[in-house]
């Protein structure tokens, strides 16, 4: 028998037991996997700010630590290898304090012209707090027409692509002084899901005046138990009656809508309290480990099996309208509700036809021309029932399927939307004939489909996902929202 070296066998048998330690470890403690780590350091993150997250609504006066809080989250997020996208109300706010107004004012002239004098101010300060931290900013102004243009809506995407990549971060407001609808119902809600859609963003954070979204009113109800995480909006039973500040225009309605148009396009979005922006940072955190965490517990074996999806809430207590934390254990996240992205989001043409476009008009479908769309066909006119509107050719309008032969228009389900190749005079006269008909009935014929099937699109119709809150509680009832909410 060959001598051994006491200390090389020594040596040996240590780099043996470290081995399998470390092989045992990476089987058992919850790694992120290679592609989330590469996610992580590539996340885009818009910040949605309401005019009440930007001024006091009493004085109007601008509410530097809040402000300065996003500041400094948003440069975290930055120096952590994110993308952000702040999406800032705040200009007629901001004008009301520079022309001693006490009220914003009621009629559209008056609110258009504070939105310039203000905008100016609001950038202003924008600017000199991010300078400060030698960041770069940009400002961009959109209004409903410039999303509703294909070519346009391209043009901004690459524009927010570029100044993403150059490691600015744009600022983007509504562009009150142009925009009607914005300045009548609180329309930024739904331009920073519409935004996080074009800029394929993985975060929405929608800042409000409450921590999370509730079963029940939490000023009203002390009873009233936070909602987490939603896996299907669909099926969410929620109060939503905060209608919104003085101030701003939108409340939690809004919110709800602009998370169901994020949430189709596959961006997780979140609701939290405006002035804790420093929670934001810390979700995103927590949000990141529990996509990669449960993945590796799942693969080593070592996560227990799933139990029945009872709903696991947040015990509040609530003081003076203020919800606060209750039996909070070490390693909670901050109080939020956050909504998955749907597994299988609608990109490009498809969410801008959805979204991006404003209905002129409805056209009635039937059963069979609904199958045909599902199946990838055109919209062809044997299988219009009626049409609702005035609109013209090639302009988007809304389809509607009827229940049956001798259904009533108003029991018609929206399904989708589409860009036609007629006016709605057309297709009255051209409903339910063959496309082989149109040339004798118009005199011409620019398309045998009244839609073709790439300027179609149809909303998602997936199967019910439960809701899943937080800790601990009974699950909650769940009650249909209804039909789609269009944006």
């Amino acid at each position: 028998m060959a001598n051994v070296d006491p200390k090389v066998a020594c040596h040996e048998l240590q780099e043996e037991v470290e081995a399998e330690v470390k092989e045992t470890e990476n089987s058992i403690i919850a790694r992120p996997s290679d592609e989330a780590v590469k996610m992580k350091k590539h996340l885009t993150v818009v910040i949605k700010l309401g005019t009440s997250s930007i001024v006091d609504e009493k004085t109007h006066e601008p509410l530097l630590s809040t402000l300065s809080t996003i500041v400094e989250t948003a440069i975290t997020l930055r120096r952590d290898g994110h993308r952000v996208v702040i999406c800032s109300s705040g200009a007629i706010g901001m004008a009301l304090r520079q022309m001693d107004m006490e009220r914003r004012p009621k009629h559209l002239p008056q609110v258009q012209a504070l939105a310039a004098i203000g905008q100016t101010k609001l950038m202003s300060m924008w600017d000199q707090l991010f300078m400060h931290m030698r960041q770069p900013i940009a400002q961009i102004l959109l209004t409903r027409n410039d999303i509703a243009d294909r070519t346009q809506y391209l043009n901004a995407q690459n524009t927010f692509a570029e100044l993403l990549n150059m490691g600015a971060i744009p600022i983007m407001n509504e562009n009150d002084t142009l925009s009607v609808q914005e300045i009548k119902f609180g329309d930024n809600d739904t331009l920073s899901a519409i935004t996080a859609g074009m800029v394929q963003a993985d975060y929405l954070f929608l800042m409000t005046d409450v921590d999370c979204l509730y079963d029940k009113n939490p000023r009203s109800n002390p009873d009233a138990k936070a909602i987490e995480v939603v896996e299907d909006i669909a099926e969410l039973a929620a109060d939503t009656s905060s209608a919104g500040s003085n101030l701003g225009t939108g409340g939690m309605g809004t919110k709800i809508v602009a998370a169901r148009l994020a949430t189709a396009a596959g961006v997780t979005t979140v609701i939290t309290r405006s002035s804790k922006p420093g929670n934001i940072a810390a979700i995103v955190r927590y949000a990141e480990a529990q996509k990669s965490a449960p993945r590796s517990l799942e693969a080593s074996g070592e996560l227990p099996p799933k139990q029945s999806s009872e709903p696991q809430l947040h015990k509040t207590a609530v003081l003076n309208g203020n919800s606060v934390p209750h039996l909070a254990e070490p390693g909670n996240p901050p109080l939020h509700t956050r909504f998955l992205p749907d597994p299988h989001p609608i990109r490009d043409r498809y969410f801008w036809l959805l979204h991006g476009l404003a209905p002129h008009g409805t056209v009635f479908i039937d059963e069979g021309a609904h199958s045909a769309l599902i199946n990838k066909a055109g919209l062809l006119p044997v299988g219009i029932v009626d049409v609702a509107g005035g609109f013209g050719q090639h302009e988007c309008i809304r389809i509607s399927v009827l229940p049956s032969k001798d259904a009533k228009l108003e029991e018609a389900e929206e399904v989708g939307r589409a860009i036609v190749n007629y006016s709605a005079a057309e297709i009255k006269r051209i409903g339910g004939c063959r496309s082989s008909q149109i040339v004798e009935i118009l005199g011409y014929a620019d398309s045998e489909y009244v839609a073709l099937r790439e300027s179609v699109a149809l909303f998602r119709r997936e199967i019910s996902r439960p809701v899943t809150p937080m800790q601990e509680g009974k699950r909650l009832s769940m009650g249909r929202l209804g039909n789609y909410v269009d944006g």
